[in-house]
This record gives structure tokens, C-alpha cells and sequence, in this order.
């Protein structure tokens, strides 16, 4: 975890110089048996088979209890500045946080809170380094723009005969904020390793079993029974396993100094409460590189014909995405997918619709390989490129002479980076500096409430894909499509679990992206609506958070369907609209 290592103790000053470095393992359970997500099949008390498709949530506020010797009595030890971000769906079953160095002594209790303070809780989550457990790229558990975070979130679908029902847990607002109470025997004498258990199945069954089908979801409101149950609950689920001591190793040297900066570094400017992005540092952002990756990018020589740039099929005008349903390649060949905007990839970690490339560097060179894109070899793109001038180019922007594929990637990925939107009116609007019209703000309203009938909401519910400040989530869903050819995620994962499942674009700009979806099936906005109301297709991988939803649909009427659309055409950046001299 980042920040300072600094224990506070109570006014029982248990002062020492002997310490050793403390470590949680956490690992979930049901029934006794670990499991990580997607869970399988487990059945509740209820006798309900549900799957686990998402289990995260947020820990604070560390105490433990502990005393000197026999002599002397107990007091609390406590940090206020440590945060722990908890996802069960990471590639191993347990999870483990540095806890940071505690004096010598013996504990007896370690307290943790599952969520945040109150302050915490509503502070700017743009203040948090890319690596912090409560930055909102990191831990989507943020509720921007409304503000506050989700202290847990339990989503899954129901499996019943012939049908696939889903639902959506999450526990947040600061009167859901819980403590973990668990009793230990620590005798701190070097470093340590305390094994905590989570058992999931005792937040649905108990005295009362959760019906899942009757109860599909819970956004925390005040009051609402849910709730109050997985509040009540949560502190059954968790307990210290065992304690293990380990030998610490101390982190190697570095053997040799940062490189010197080739170039004069790039100012990279972020709007205020958008989370700070993790910029690469191998090597860092400058002018020289963004201005070279910017020639590349609309230079026409990286296409075999030599009649095709990058900008070809991500056009300004378009929010750098392409207005025809399949992009028509060097060749005249069609692609299979519509070409994603290329607008705030400095949050995004993985890249094409089914996220098979892990890096921006290396899926700008995708296209230019591709037999139906731009169909360039790399050897012969280099030597054009030579004969082209562009070596000095080369040479200013990374000190030393020579066009590689690794200059070429970073070059096209610093100047992506680069290109940011957050000035919408929807912005201006939040800043004061302008005024939504009511049908807007009724759409707006519709966009951030659950479709909850058991609390007498309706609403669109679009935020659980679409939130914080990027509109987007960066996840992969299976959104309601009926199953094509494309099974989306599970041709690179190879999980049925994964079928349909795409990559959530931003909503931002998205009046101008038309058309709309992997494949590019829907023309208008309308059609989404439309879509996302009453058209979804219940197939097995159906996101819970659609799946939660009546098969007849939402009930949204006419007037409620114009204003969701009113207010996504709020969310266009002006940057990318006709300028008026360009209107003839």
C-alpha cells in the first residue's frame, strides 16, 4: 500500500525500536471450500444455485490490541492512511496487503473496516496515484459523478431451469460501513503473516436466508432490508485462520541510474475528479515523441498502398472513431468490428474489443501488419519511413539514430496518450459554467438511478457500466447481443464464462461515434435505448446487472427514452465538432 508506513498508538505510548513487518493473506470461501471468480455453481440455504461473477471491496482503518508484557495493559494501535482494495477475481486465491512494521508485542485483536470514513468517502478521488487502492481507474468502485464509493460489490447471476436471472449487491454510503472484529493470538517477534478467511455463504444464509430471486439487488439506500442484512452479517463472514512467521527480504538495489531524459517533457493535463492515469515511465511522455507519433499516425506511407493513415478510420470529426460500420481496408478488404474511438487511452489497460492486446504500444502495430487494415510489413514500412527523412525525427525524439519497432510503438503511443476529453457540456455543467435543461437533467437522473421495482425505482441504470468520470468502467460485459459468430473475450481467454463479453466503450462523445457496438449493428442512439429497454437477449453470460432486470424490459416510456438520449448528447468534447470555418 502507498503511504507513510506511521502507526498511532493510544495515549499508552508502547514505544519501541524492535519491529517486524505484517502481512494479511485473504482468500474466500464457500462452504468451506476456496473458490475466486467466476465462482461455478454454489447453492445457498435457500436452495438457490447462484455464480459469482464480481467480488471486491474496500478495507481501512487497521487496529490491533496489543500489550508490551504480562505488566503492562492493552492498548490500540491504529492507522488512519491505509487502504486495501480487494479483488477476488485476481489470477490467484488469496490476496495479500502489507499491513506495514507494528512494535514487538503480543495482539490480541485486529479490528479492520470494511468501507471508508465519512470524509474519505467524499473527498476528490482524482487525488490518488495511479496505484492507490481508492484510485476509481483502479478499483471501479467509485460512483462519480455522484459521488462516494462502493464498499462492496457481490454480483452473479441465478441459474434456474431453462433460465438465467441475475443480481447486483452493493454496499456502500457511510452508514454501511462496517467493523471486522477479529480475535488473534499474535506474539509479534518477527515478521508475520496473519491467513484471514472470508466465508461468502454466510452472507446469504443464516436464520433468514437471502432470497435471491425475490431480493436481485441493493444500491444501500437508508433502511433498505438488504442492507441492513449484508451489514449485519459481514462480520460473521470474516476470521483469522492462523498466523505464520516469515523471513523478510529486504528489496534489491538498483544496480544502475535512471536513463537521462532525451527531449523536453510533456505537460499532461487532467480535468479535476478525474482519477490520475498511469502514464508509462519507460520511457516518460515528451514533446519530441507525441509530435513524431502524431506525423505517423496520419502519415499515409504506413499503409501498403501508401493511401491509408491510422487517421483514415479514426477521424476527429468522429471522436477518432470511423462512421462506417466495418472500416475498409488498404486493400479494400472490410474488418470485422467497428473501429473503436481512440479518446482517454491513458486509463485503459487493455486494448481492442475482446482486450487482446495488453498494452497501447503494442496494439498500434496491429493494424499496420494486418492483412484487412493497413497490410504493411514492418521492414518495409522502416525503409520507406528512411527515404521519407524520417531519421532525424527518430533521432531527436530518442538520442540516438535508427527506426525500430519498439521507436515505432512508442512514438504512436505517446501521442494517443495524449488525446484526452473531459470539456463536455456535461462538464461545464458540473463546474457551473453552464446549465443542463431539465428534459437533460430528468435524463441524467434516469441514467444514474437502478431499476429497483422492490423500492418503486425506475430508472435506466446505465451507471453500473458506464460511471465515473470516464463513463466507462473499462470491463468486459456481455451486454444483451444475441450470440454471434464474434464470442468477443472468450477468443483470447478461452472461457465459455467469457462468451459475448466486450470491452464497456465511453459513453463520452458518444453522439458522434455512431454506429454503435462491436459490430457496429445500431445507427441512432434511439436504437440503444432501445435496446438496453426492452431488446436484451438472455443468454448465459448476461451481465447481472442486466440480467437482474425483467425480461419485458424496463417500462420506459417515450418521454423518459428522449430524455436519456438528451443527455448523452451532452457528453460531447466541442474539440471534436466542425470548427466554423471548416462549414462551407
Amino acid at each position: 500500500m502507498t503511504g507513510r508506513l506511521l502507526w498511532l498508538c493510544s495515549l499508552l505510548a508502547l514505544s519501541s525500536s524492535l519491529q517486524a513487518e505484517v502481512s494479511l493473506e485473504l482468500r474466500h470461501l464457500w462452504k468451506g471450500r476456496v473458490f475466486s471468480i467466476p465462482s461455478g455453481a454454489l447453492v445457498t440455504a435457500s436452495g438457490e444455485t447462484i455464480e459469482l461473477s464480481r467480488l471486491s471491496y474496500l478495507l481501512s482503518s487497521p487496529r490491533l490490541l496489543g500489550r508490551r508484557d504480562p505488566a503492562t495493559s492493552p492498548a490500540w494501535l491504529r492507522r488512519n492512511d491505509w487502504f486495501a482494495y480487494v479483488d477476488a477475481s485476481g489470477p490467484e486465491p488469496v490476496t495479500r496487503l502489507q499491513l506495514g512494521k507494528l512494535p514487538h508485542r503480543n495482539y490480541s485483536i485486529l479490528q479492520l473496516q470494511l468501507g471508508l470514513d465519512e470524509a474519505t468517502d467524499e473527498a476528490d478521488p482524482g487525488q490518488y496515484p495511479p496505484d492507490h487502492p481508492l484510485n476509481p481507474n483502479l478499483n471501479n468502485l467509485h460512483w462519480t459523478p455522484q459521488g462516494g464509493y462502493i464498499f462492496l460489490a457481490m454480483e452473479g447471476h441465478l441459474r434456474k431451469s431453462g433460465d438465467t436471472g441475475g443480481f447486483a449487491y452493493h454496499l456502500g454510503n457511510s452508514w454501511n460501513r462496517t467493523t471486522l472484529n477479529l480475535p488473534l493470538s499474535l506474539d509479534l517477534t518477527g515478521s508475520a503473516v496473519i491467513s484471514i478467511d472470508v466465508h461468502l455463504d454466510r452472507l446469504f444464509n443464516g436464520n433468514k436466508p437471502l432470497q435471491v430471486e425475490a431480493n436481485p439487488s441493493t444500491h444501500s439506500r437508508r433502511d433498505d432490508v438488504i442492507a441492513v442484512m449484508l451489514k449485519k452479517r459481514l462480520p460473521s463472514a470474516f476470521e483469522v485462520r492462523g498466523i505464520r512467521q516469515t523471513q523478510s527480504t529486504p528489496l534489491p538495489r538498483g544496480s544502475s541510474s535512471p536513463a537521462p531524459l532525451v527531449g523536453s517533457p510533456y505537460r499532461f493535463r487532467v480535468a479535476r475528479g478525474f482519477p490520475l492515469p498511469n502514464l508509462p515511465t519507460s520511457p516518460p511522455l515528451t514533446n519530441e515523441r507525441v509530435a513524431l507519433g502524431k506525423r505517423l499516425f496520419h502519415d499515409p506511407l504506413l499503409s501498403r498502398t501508401n493511401k491509408q493513415s491510422c487517421s483514415s478510420c479514426h477521424q476527429m470529426e468522429h471522436a477518432l472513431s470511423d462512421p462506417r460500420r466495418f472500416s475498409e481496408g488498404a486493400t479494400g478488404e472490410l474488418g470485422t468490428r467497428n473501429s473503436m474511438p481512440l479518446f482517454n487511452l491513458a486509463w485503459k489497460s487493455s486494448f481492442f474489443w475482446d482486450g487482446s492486446s495488453p498494452s497501447l504500444r503494442e496494439q498500434v502495430l496491429h493494424p499496420i501488419q494486418s492483412a484487412i487494415e493497413m497490410h504493411e510489413s514492418l521492414p518495409d514500412l522502416f525503409a520507406e519511413l528512411e527515404a521519407a527523412k524520417y531519421g532525424p525525427l527518430f533521432q531527436s525524439a530518442f538520442g540516438s539514430a535508427g527506426i525500430t519497432e519498439k521507436r515505432l510503438g512508442i512514438a504512436l503511443e505517446q501521442f494517443l496518450l495524449t488525446l484526452t476529453s473531459y470539456d463536455s457540456r456535461f462538464d461545464r455543467a458540473a463546474r457551473g459554467e453552464a446549465e443542463l435543461t431539465a428534459v437533460e437533467k430528468r435524463g441524467f437522473e434516469l441514467f444514474m438511478t437502478e431499476y429497483d421495482p422492490r423500492r418503486g425505482l425506475k430508472g435506466a441504470d446505465c451507471f453500473h457500466c458506464h460511471g465515473g468520470a470516464l463513463f466507462t468502467n473499462h470491463r468486459f460485459h456481455n451486454n444483451g447481443l444475441p450470440d454471434g459468430r464474434d464470442h468477443g473475450l472468450e477468443l483470447v481467454t478461452g472461457r465459455t464464462t467469457d462468451r459475448n463479453r466486450f470491452i464497456t466503450p465511453s459513453l463520452r462523445n458518444i453522439a458522434l461515434t455512431a454506429p454503435y457496438m462491436h459490430d457496429g449493428r445500431f445507427q441512432t442512439l434511439e436504437e440503444v435505448v432501445e435496446h438496453y429497454d426492452s431488446g436484451l437477449h438472455h443468454g448465459p453470460t448476461l451481465d447481472p446487472n442486466l440480467a437482474k432486470h425483467p425480461r419485458e424490459g424496463l417500462g420506459l416510456d417515450e418521454k423518459e427514452k428522449t430524455a436519456l438520449v438528451a443527455f448523452l448528447r451532452t457528453l460531447t468534447d466541442p474539440q471534436f465538432l466542425p470548427r466554423p470555418e471548416a462549414v462551407k
